[in-house]
Order: C-alpha cells, then sequence, then structure tokens
C-alpha cells in the first residue's frame, strides 16, 4: 500500500481560505478510499477550534533545526472523516489570527517545511514513500529534503510530488535566510536552483527539486507555460514540461449534494430538478427581491477580486440590469468591489443582491436557487463554483481559462449537449452577450430543463482525478 503525506497550509474543516484547503480534506480521503494510506499534516493554528483541539493526540515533542537554532515543535494527531491528520504544534509562529500574509512567513513556514521532514521520524508505522506538497509554503520540503535528509537510510527513497494550486503566488524572501534559517549553501542562489532574481522563491523550489509538478486542470498546465499566465516563471515550467501533469480538482460529492444538503430546504435530485424552484422563490424571499419563479437568477459565490473577473461585472452592471433578470453576489474582497457592488444595489435593490460577508449556509441556498452561475475569471487554476454549481443543476457562465474551460462544455441548442456557457476574451460585452444568450435558452423550458439535468449528471466528484494521482505516484516507483 502506497503511502502519502500531504504537506499542506491550509486544510477544511481545520483552517481554509480557498481551495486549497478543500483539496487537502477531499483528495485524501478519496485517495483512502482508492487504497492508499494517505494523511495530511498541517500548522496548528491558534484559530483552530478548540473542540477539535480538545480531541487531538499529543505523540511527541521535540526540536526543529531552523539555521543555528533549536525550535520547539509538538506533533499532534487526530483523525476526522477516517483521514489522519498531522499537527505542527509551535504558538510562536502559529499564534496568528490567519494561516499567512505575515512578514515573517518566510521563517514561518521554513521552520513548517522542517518540521514536516522531523515529523515523519515520529509518526510510528507510517513512513511516507511519497511527500506531497501543495503551494509556496510547502515548496522548499524537496530541497531540504534532498540537502539534509537523503543521506539517512530511511529517507534515502522518499519521492516528492508538487501541486500548484495558484502560481501567482510565489514565496518570495530575501537571499539571507538561505543560510539563516534554511541551513543552505550559497550554492543554492543560482538560477537552476531557487534563485529569483535577488531574492529565492519557494515556488521556484519546489519546481526545480519535485519528483513530479503537478497543476489543478490540464488547461492550467498548459497556461502557465506561456508569458500571460506564467508569472514569470513560464521559462522554467517550459523547461520542465517533462515531469508537469495537470489533474482537474473534483469536489466532494457528499459535502455538496442537494439531495441532501442540511443548508436548502427542498431536496432534489436529476430527476427531481423540479425542486429547485421551490429554493429560487425563497431564496428570492430571504434575499427581499421580488419573487418570481419565472425571472432569471444569476448568482456569483466569489471572493472580490480581479482575478474573479469583478471589473468585468462593474464595467456592464447597468446594462445587465436593465435585463429582466435578477443578480445575487455573495463574497468579500477588494474595497473597491465591494462598494462599487453595495453601490449598484442600493440603485436598484429588486434586482440585485450583494451580500459581503463568508456565509456557507447562504451559499448553499445560492448554488441550489438560482438559474446560472456566472465566473468569468481572469485566469482559474481549477475553480470550485463552477463544479459546485453543475452539481447543484445551475448551468455555470465562464471565460474560458484553465479548470473553467476543463469543466464547462458549452451548450448546444441543436445536439442538446453541454452543461454551461462559455466565452472566450475577456472582454465585458462579449461575456454580456453570453449571459444574454443564456437567458434566452433559459426561457425555452424544455431545453433549459436539459441543460440543468446536463450540469447535474456531469461527474466532478474526485474518483477519476484520485486514479490520476495514484498512477502518477506509481510511476515514481
Amino acid at each position: 500500500m502506497k503511502k502519502v503525506l500531504f504537506a499542506v497550509s491550509e486544510a477544511h474543516p481545520f483552517a481554509k481560505t480557498g481551495g486549497l484547503g478543500d483539496v487537502a480534506y477531499s483528495l485524501p480521503k478519496y485517495l483512502r478510499k482508492l487504497g492508499v494510506d494517505a494523511r495530511v499534516i498541517l500548522p496548528k493554528y491558534s484559530q483552530i477550534s478548540s473542540n477539535f483541539k480538545s480531541k487531538m493526540e499529543h505523540i511527541k515533542s521535540f526540536t526543529v533545526p531552523v539555521g543555528w537554532r533549536q525550535k520547539y515543535c509538538g506533533l499532534e494527531k487526530y483523525n476526522f472523516d477516517d483521514v489522519p491528520f498531522y499537527f505542527v504544534d509551535n504558538e510562536y509562529y502559529f499564534e496568528k489570527d490567519k494561516p499567512y500574509g505575515f512578514f515573517d512567513d518566510g521563517e514561518r513556514f521554513s521552520f513548517f517545511s522542517r518540521a514536516v521532514l522531523e515529523s515523519i521520524r515520529y509518526m510510528g508505522d507510517f513512513f511516507p514513500d511519497i511527500i506531497h506538497c501543495n503551494d509556496w509554503h510547502t515548496g522548499i520540503i524537496p530541497v531540504l529534503l534532498n540537502e539534509h535528509y537523503k543521506k539517512s537510510n530511511e529517507y534515502t527513497n522518499v519521492k516528492t510530488v508538487f501541486s500548484i494550486h495558484n502560481l501567482k503566488y510565489q514565496g518570495i524572501f530575501p537571499k539571507e535566510i538561505l543560510g539563516e534559517l534554511l541551513s543552505l549553501g550559497d550554492e543554492y542562489f543560482s538560477e537552476d536552483k531557487i534563485k529569483y532574481y535577488d531574492s529565492i522563491s519557494f515556488m521556484k523550489a519546489g519546481i526545480n527539486f519535485s519528483d513530479i509538478i503537478t497543476t489543478v486542470s490540464k488547461s492550467y498546465a498548459e497556461e502557465i507555460k506561456t508569458p500571460f499566465y506564467g508569472e514569470t516563471l513560464d521559462g522554467l515550467l517550459n523547461s520542465k514540461n517533462y515531469k508537469l501533469y495537470g489533474v482537474v480538482n473534483g469536489i466532494d460529492y457528499e459535502i455538496f449534494n442537494p439531495a441532501r444538503d442540511l443548508n436548502i430546504s427542498y431536496k432534489y435530485n436529476s430527476s427531481t430538478i423540479t425542486q429547485k424552484v421551490r429554493n429560487k422563490i425563497e431564496l428570492q424571499r430571504s434575499l427581499n427581491l421580488p419573487e418570481n419563479k419565472n425571472i432569471p437568477v444569476i448568482s456569483m459565490v466569489t471572493r472580490l477580486v480581479k482575478q474573479k473577473g469583478l471589473d468585468l461585472v462593474i464595467s456592464i452592471i447597468e446594462e445587465l440590469l436593465s435585463m429582466d433578470i435578477q443578480l445575487v453576489i455573495l463574497g468579500s474582497g477588494d474595497e473597491n468591489y465591494q462598494d462599487s457592488l453595495q453601490y449598484f444595489s442600493h440603485i436598484y435593490p429588486s434586482k440585485l443582491s450583494v451580500n459581503i460577508k463568508f456565509d456557507t449556509k447562504l451559499a448553499s441556498k445560492i448554488y441550489s436557487g438560482s438559474d446560472m452561475f456566472l465566473m468569468p475569471s481572469l485566469f482559474e487554476p481549477c475553480g470550485i463554483g463552477q463544479l459546485i454549481a453543475l452539481r447543484y443543476g445551475t448551468p455555470p457562465i465562464v471565460r474560458e481559462t484553465g479548470g473553467l474551460k476543463d469543466t464547462v462544455i458549452p451548450f448546444n441548442e441543436y445536439t442538446g449537449e453541454g452543461n454551461g456557457f462559455s466565452f472566450f476574451n475577456y472582454d465585458a460585452h462579449e461575456m454580456l452577450n453570453t449571459i444574454k444568450y443564456a437567458v434566452k435558452i433559459y426561457h425555452d423550458k424544455n431545453m433549459w430543463s436539459n441543460i440543468s439535468k446536463n450540469a447535474m449528471l456531469s461527474d466532478n466528484s474526485w474518483n477519476n482525478s484520485a486514479k490520476t494521482y495514484i498512477k502518477l505516484y506509481e510511476s515514481l516507483t
């Protein structure tokens, strides 16, 4: 049985800022169902619920080298949904109000990465064949493994996989931390190792030193080899093409299930999708929108940032709201987008509901109660929103990029194939024309029933992707 340790900066339900947290929970769970001994290790952040902390088992206390210092580390364990989770405890580094975004992140994740490698010694009957690293926070692990641990017999055959969830965030720090925090020599400050201009990059470390690189969709794996999406690393990624794979993310079909979702009033599946309209009326009522089952409700559940296409939406919002539609937005982010959307919601109170918050219960109600889901991203490594929308029978309207392109098949009114709508260029009026086309199709009830069922019957569970990861793991031994 393969033994795989996921090293992550966040994981549902303990700490989550985005899609990585969902993947770190769901993928190991599905891998275990397929016979892989997959486990997860993450920092023991202060914001983890005391309910979880009280159930953690203390395994070992030891010290971790951080440059010339020896820092305390506690290793704790808790089984959740049949997945063993390990927690790296150090209050000095992790007693913060959020997982990352601090001036000392370089030191915090240098410590965590070294702690992962030290912790392996104390996991009893579990010693991983593969450490699966995720994003910049753990990108330095393959370097530390090679430099400080491979000479020890027990670590000799350990392989590494590095998954890029979002190339934009690269973990760039001063070159001084090479020796000061990582105990690495100056030879690592070179272009073919981890040098990044006058600094070092944890992302580049993961790309250069891991045995396999994956990204979270096939299209994103191709896109990041181009200058527009490559975030200055496109040349490097082209040179590593021989070990770069795109594996689209899935979602947990037990969590996201309209037939069982406790947050929605009227449960449904692909055979009883007509119940969806009852959730729509309830959503309209709860958001103080006019109750009308015939008006198409378009929704967005998103971070309000440029990456998610908010500038496109705001630039045509008055044209959009002049149509016979309702627009529901849930999320938070940049103040300029929040302020603009709230301004328009005051002008168009019967057309636009803006909810500036993070609310999983309301999100479920929106996915189940809206007719279309808008996701016009500038770039999207994989995307979770469109996968949930499909699961809830809410056809997405997306820009053809990354995982959106891989999972949303444009509807063809002549063949009846497709599960959503898409546009190619990052252009507000191209998006608006696609929305108008979707609204036109919406008013043909037979066609709309067909496309909604197509959406629900799309398989975006982890089953296929987990099998692909297993093949990649097996290729390393």
